[in-house]
């Protein structure tokens, strides 16, 4: 199947498709559609970026059927409130010539406005799995009519600590249903999950674990540390093709350092999102970003996979990622749809493991290049970036005693003598008298 023409769609579908300039289905989707269309569980293996929201939007929306009941016939369960958002868009491009409604749910709005949004009834769910489990246990919508449970980036999810909350939703949901799940990578953890809770599951695997884009050009830099990572990458942002720059950090806190210091020279051309941000600000930030309003984005790895923007020119990996397959995630922001893109890592002696560990991982050595002229190498640490020896150095610096054994004498001060006292003389020390215990103590006359 090589056309749109051989997965013989609806017209109503086909027409959308077409509106939205699509030319011929990924391999994702010509692999899943079929399966999809069976009634077979299907678990696709996939990199972001390869058109996996489409392969199961469209027999989701070629299996529905309308019905007056207001109940949903689908729950679609992604990681972040911003692929809440990208996947709703495209449900609503693909179902824009059909009735077929939908509804996105997330963390950090009142569960009260989303259970307003429900009394009106939506064929799709779409939502974060705590929300979405929050929404079933207050009986915001009923599950019986419930067909299938799409799980995207699943592995994601578990790495996140949802196994419960997608354990409870499975176990709310009709058993005669049909699954869909997506995952960029197969580990055990995942493997598990679907062992734990479907049978007969097709895996359709269309990319290689760890096979990295052609279009990508990936380049590494080495560094010997912050400063010299925030004059690199000015030199980059300063260049004639950044024209779309995003800037992956290891932490919440390093984007905030980043941030920091790109403000002071970019001001209103950089933002910022990670998972500390508020909802709107992060929409917002998101918006701007793929408008062209703002042309610098720096997040966190939580997002390297939540984040779908086009014509993103330049990745810049700040640090390298702890994660092989973050890696992975992170370059796949450019170079989609055919486009040529350009990554870039930033790598210090500290990070060589890091580089080393991915390197095998992708199978590829990614070129080096000379230091850019005009960067300045600043050797100036910050105070944070000066560590404190490590435990086996202190060790050795703290002069030796010698063992005492797990039991040792107390120092005098605080050694106890417990002396044992009858109570017949404690008796005679209170009253005066011997106090049998079957006899009262009368008290003495004044």
């Amino acid at each position: 199947m090589n056309t749109w023409d051989d997965l013989k769609l609806s017209s109503t579908i086909r027409n959308a498709i077409d509106d939205l300039g699509y030319t011929s289905p990924t391999p994702i989707q010509k692999e899943v559609f079929g399966v999809a269309m069976s009634g077979q569980d299907v678990c696709g293996i996939a990199q972001t970026g390869t058109g996996k929201t489409v392969a199961y939007v469209l027999p989701c929306l070629m299996h529905w059927k309308f019905a007056k009941v207001k109940d949903p016939q689908v729950l679609i369960i992604v990681p972040t409130r911003e692929l809440v958002v990208q996947v709703l868009e495209t449900i609503f491009a693909l179902a824009q010539y059909t009735n077929a409604t939908a509804v996105g749910v997330f963390g950090g709005v009142g569960l009260n406005r989303h259970k307003l949004e429900l009394e009106n009834g939506a064929d799709i769910i779409v939502g974060t799995p705590g929300r979405m489990f929050d929404l079933m246990m207050a009986r915001a919508f009923k599950t019986k009519n419930v067909k299938r449970v799409v799980i995207d980036e699943v592995d994601v999810m578990l790495d996140l600590g949802f196994r419960t909350q997608l354990n409870s939703i499975l176990d709310l949901v009709p058993p005669k249903r049909q699954n869909l799940l997506f995952s960029a990578t197969m580990q055990s953890d995942v493997a598990q999950f679907i062992k734990d809770h479907f049978v007969n599951v097709a895996r359709i695997e269309v990319d290689a674990v760890g096979k990295t884009v052609d279009a990508i050009e990936q380049i590494v830099y080495d560094a010997v540390n912050f400063n010299t990572k925030m004059n690199l990458l000015r030199n980059v942002l300063n260049g004639e093709n950044a024209s779309k720059v995003l800037i992956f950090t290891c932490s919440k806190k390093m984007a905030n350092r980043v941030y920091e210091r790109l403000a002071l020279e970019y001001e209103d051309d950089v933002t910022i999102i990670h998972s500390n941000k508020e909802q709107t600000f992060r929409f917002r930030a998101i918006e701007n970003f793929e408008s062209g309003a703002i042309r610098i984005l720096v997040a966190t790895d939580i997002l390297s996979r939540g984040i779908d923007v086009s014509d993103i020119s330049h990745v810049i990996n700040f640090d390298v990622p702890d994660i092989e397959e973050n890696y992975i995630h992170r370059i796949g922001r450019t170079g989609r749809a055919t486009k040529k893109g350009i990554a870039i890592t930033f790598n210090t002696e500290k990070e060589n493991d890091l580089l080393k560990a991915i390197q095998i991982f992708i199978n590829i050595e990614i070129p080096k290049k000379d230091f850019p002229d005009g960067v300045e190498v600043n050797e100036e640490l910050l105070n944070w970036e000066i560590e404190n020896p490590n435990q086996k150095e202190l060790n050795a610096a703290l002069p030796k005693v010698e063992s005492q054994g797990a039991f040792h004498a107390k120092a005098e001060k605080n050694v106890k003598v417990n002396v044992k006292v009858s109570r017949k003389d404690k008796m005679m020390a209170k009253y005066g008298k011997k106090i049998t215990r079957g006899q009262k103590p009368t008290k003495r006359k004044k």
